[in-house]
């Protein structure tokens, strides 16, 4: 009994480190995708990727990095993008560029990881959205048949946020005063998107914590020894595995501390929050199946070809991405990292109190997007 006791104090105590650690960089991210949603709406965004161009897709990139949109909530957006004309390179780019990195996900990789990594993570996943979607519009255009509805009847895509938050719906936005829209955007920034994302986000610090306590310093160093396996290894792990990009981040860098390469960790970063049955079978039916393999495949090329390269970057430059990670554990000792830490977990706890149902989906109420 003390035994289970003194790990559960010691798993406990890691966490409470990562979380005090992220919490305000959580927080900021949480802030800023917001305010992304509210003054960059998807409406807007749709307009730039109508056409079978490779313009569209480096927009559809570009456009997909700070959005706001979990895993399972960038499915429908990406459909309605597609029903209203963007080409399937753009729609593809879209579905990687989303989930792989946001404003949330790059402040908790500044917060856990280091500077590099904040930088490396959303080039590599706009190359490899880029990349991606370039390879699928040189495929035929002919498609499956698409289903008219762009989610399940009931309007449920799958997540635990409100259907408006979940389902990124594409309608056009009634012009508001600044007041109103940053109140909105504060609203969804910290209810809905945290209902959305805030039990994934627990749920990394809860396996980074294990991971932290309970595997040796030295691990990856002695069984995968830094090389190509840990990469492949990481590629097997996060491509069948559902996970958002800023659940992973933890993960990724309680890995790190022992001893995984930053490489690998990138693989993980990458691969994890971009593939998942859902994602695939939306693919498949919209896009083809040609296209599912492409997808598949260049993910997991772009995924080792950037890992490669960012630990013969980490080499070159001499960085010690394992001594930064290991130098954020004073944050503990700051009261403010404290008192940010405890308005995050009074926030997440917010996640597991009843919340109102909506009496009408967003999704349900109309079998097409809304023309623009």
């Amino acid at each position: 009994m003390a035994f289970i006791l003194n790990l559960l104090i010691g798993i406990l105590a890691e966490c409470w480190e990562i979380l005090v650690e992220s919490a305000p960089f959580v927080l900021f991210g949480f802030l800023m995708a917001g305010m992304l949603k509210e003054f960059l709406p998807l409406d807007s965004v749709s307009r730039h990727m109508g056409r079978n161009k490779t313009s569209s897709v480096l927009k559809a990139s570009l456009f997909g990095i700070p959005l706001p949109l979990c895993s399972c909530g960038v499915i429908p957006a990406a459909i309605g993008l597609r029903k209203q004309g963007a080409s399937k390179g753009a729609t593809s780019a879209f579905l990687i560029s989303v989930p792989e990195t946001g404003v949330d996900s790059v402040a908790i990789t500044w917060a856990l990881l280091d500077p590099a990594m904040t930088v490396i993570r959303p080039v590599a996943s706009f190359i490899t959205a880029t990349f991606t979607g370039i390879w699928i519009n040189q495929l035929p255009e002919k498609t499956p048949k698409e289903d008219r509805r762009m989610v399940p009847e009931n309007g449920n895509c799958g997540c635990s946020a409100s259907a408006a938050s979940c389902c990124g719906t594409i309608s056009p936005k009634k012009s508001q005063p600044l007041g109103i829209r940053l109140l909105s955007g504060l609203h969804y920034a910290f209810y809905e998107l945290f209902a959305d994302l805030g039990k994934w986000l627990l749920l990394g610090i809860a396996i980074a914590g294990v991971i932290a306590y309970g595997v040796p310093d030295d691990f990856f160093l002695r069984h995968l020894n830094n090389g190509f396996a840990s990469l492949l290894v990481m590629l097997g792990i996060g491509i069948p595995l559902y996970i958002c990009a800023s659940a992973s981040t933890p993960v990724a860098a309680a890995l790190v501390l022992k001893g995984l390469s930053p490489g690998a960790a990138l693989v993980f970063l990458l691969a994890g929050p971009a593939t998942n049955a859902a994602t695939l079978t939306v693919v498949s039916r919209y896009l083809g199946r040609a296209a599912t393999v492409v997808y598949i495949l260049s993910i997991a090329v772009c995924s080792l070809l950037f890992g490669w390269l960012t630990n013969a970057f980490y080499a070159w430059a001499g960085l010690d991405i394992t001594r930064w990670v290991s130098d954020l554990g004073s944050a503990t000792d700051s009261p403010w990292m404290v008192a940010f830490a405890i308005v995050l977990v009074l926030l997440l706890g917010r996640c597991y109190l009843p919340r109102k149902t909506v009496a009408k989906s967003c999704c349900s109420h109309s079998t097409e997007p809304e023309k623009l």
